[in-house]
């Protein structure tokens, strides 16, 4: 069964867990992560992006709904590029 909580984020009252929709929609536009990748991933997050040398290590910036922000190869640009756009950092785990 599907319920309405005081906020209006469907939640699911059996398993008390929030739908994949809420879920996605938390923080919009407020929250932000970073996350490692491969160079040999970005051409599936980052289709517009040149080719990049295989075996590097790079940095994304990514929405609370995990859609690509940033792409760098360095840690501190993405710390920068959330501040800059008021973007509160997460950790994730």
């Amino acid at each position: 069964m599907i319920a309405k909580t005081e906020a209006e984020t469907p939640v699911d009252t059996q398993t008390s867990t929030m739908t994949p929709e809420a879920l996605a929609g938390l923080g919009g536009g407020h929250l932000a992560y970073m996350r490692t990748i491969r160079s040999e991933d970005v051409q599936r997050l980052f289709p517009q992006a040149p080719a990049i040398a295989p075996g590097l290590t790079l940095f994304t910036l990514h929405a609370a709904d995990g859609t690509p922000i940033l792409l760098t190869d360095n840690r501190e640009a993405a710390f920068a590029n959330a501040s800059e756009h008021d973007l509160m950092m997460v950790s994730l785990h």
